[in-house]
């Protein structure tokens, strides 16, 4: 049964722009590289909730787990969180609905 990782966080503020193009140039294809589909992101632009939702599927709960304790992964948070404050990331059975809770 596949899985999804739900992540999310805020933009530090002053770094949009950055954070944007980083995203996209790197973030996203990384995340295909080491074994993750992108499926959603989510922008927050009124409310209490993260400014940021973003989510990504696996195979499995077993291979989700070892992407989330990879060297890249680890290598590829930590250059995440120049741009980013907040971060928490959970993972729930992949469904075809974004999960809110």
């Amino acid at each position: 049964m596949q899985v999804k990782v739900i992540m999310s966080w805020d933009i530090k503020p002053g770094r949009d722009q950055e954070y944007f193009e980083f995203v996209v140039r790197e973030f996203a294809p990384s995340l295909q590289r080491i074994g993750m589909q992108p499926t959603e992101a989510w922008y927050t632009v009124y409310g209490e909730r993260p400014q940021i939702m973003m989510a990504a599927i696996a195979d499995d709960l077993e291979k989700m787990k070892e992407l989330l304790n990879s060297a890249d992964w680890k290598m590829l948070q930590s250059k995440l969180m120049d741009f980013i404050i907040n971060y928490s990331e959970k993972i729930v059975r992949a469904t075809p609905f974004f999960p809110m809770t």
